[in-house]
Parts: C-alpha cells; sequence; structure tokens
C-alpha cells in the first residue's frame, strides 16, 4: 500500500506511532513501579491482606501485560511503516482500509483475516 500524502503522511503516522508508544512506555514504566511498591508485605498483614495484596499484584501485571502487549503492537506498526509494509494485511497482503487504520494505527490484519483470527 502506498500512503495517501506520501512522505508527509508517512512523516504524520511515524510521529503519531511514536507519541503513542512514549506514551504506553511511560503508562507501563508506572503500572511496573506501582508493582514493585504493592509487592511489599508488612509484617503486621494477616491472612486477608496477604490475599488482597495478591489479588492486587495479579491485576497490576495484567495490566502491565496488556501495555506491553499495545507497546508491541506500535512497534510493529513502526516497522512496518520503515519496510514500507504499512498498511497490509499481514495475512492476506490486502489494503487494510484507511478508516481501519485512523481508528486503529498499529493493526496489522483486515477485518476479515482479524476475524477470522479471533474465532479459532
Amino acid at each position: 500500500m502506498t500512503i495517501a500524502g506520501g512522505a508527509q503522511r508517512s512523516s504524520d503516522l511515524r510521529a503519531a506511532l511514536t507519541a503513542r508508544h512514549q506514551e504506553l512506555a511511560d503508562e507501563y514504566a508506572e503500572a511496573v513501579a506501582e508493582m514493585t511498591l504493592a509487592g511489599v508485605v508488612d509484617a503486621g498483614d494477616d491472612v486477608a491482606d496477604l490475599g488482597t495484596k495478591a489479588f492486587s499484584r495479579d491485576q497490576e501485571l495484567a495490566l502491565a501485560l496488556s501495555i506491553r502487549g499495545r507497546m508491541d503492537q506500535v512497534e510493529r506498526a513502526l516497522e512496518r511503516l520503515e519496510e514500507g509494509t504499512y498498511g497490509r494485511c499481514e495475512r492476506c497482503s490486502e489494503d487494510i482500509p484507511v478508516a481501519r487504520l485512523t481508528a486503529f494505527p498499529s493493526v496489522t490484519l483486515c477485518v476479515r483475516c482479524k476475524s477470522l483470527t479471533e474465532r479459532r
């Protein structure tokens, strides 16, 4: 897919994806810092406190993993932009509609292929 608007559009996309990656990196660093603080066990903790802390740690870990996954998606989109394959479905090589890319700039699959992978 040739990006409509050429070099300027590509530059704008790169800037937007880079900014999004930085936002996610900041969120990730904050989530990891909170996980580290939440892992502290006080000597006066009873079983209920320990259970609550374990549950909180699990929730924070899930959040951190989710953020890291989104960071990976943005990194992959930036790689595809550099390779000149941004905007093409990784599975079927068809162009991903501009509306989909606008809504989700880091997508790598068209709607049809994404639907097929979710059914599995």
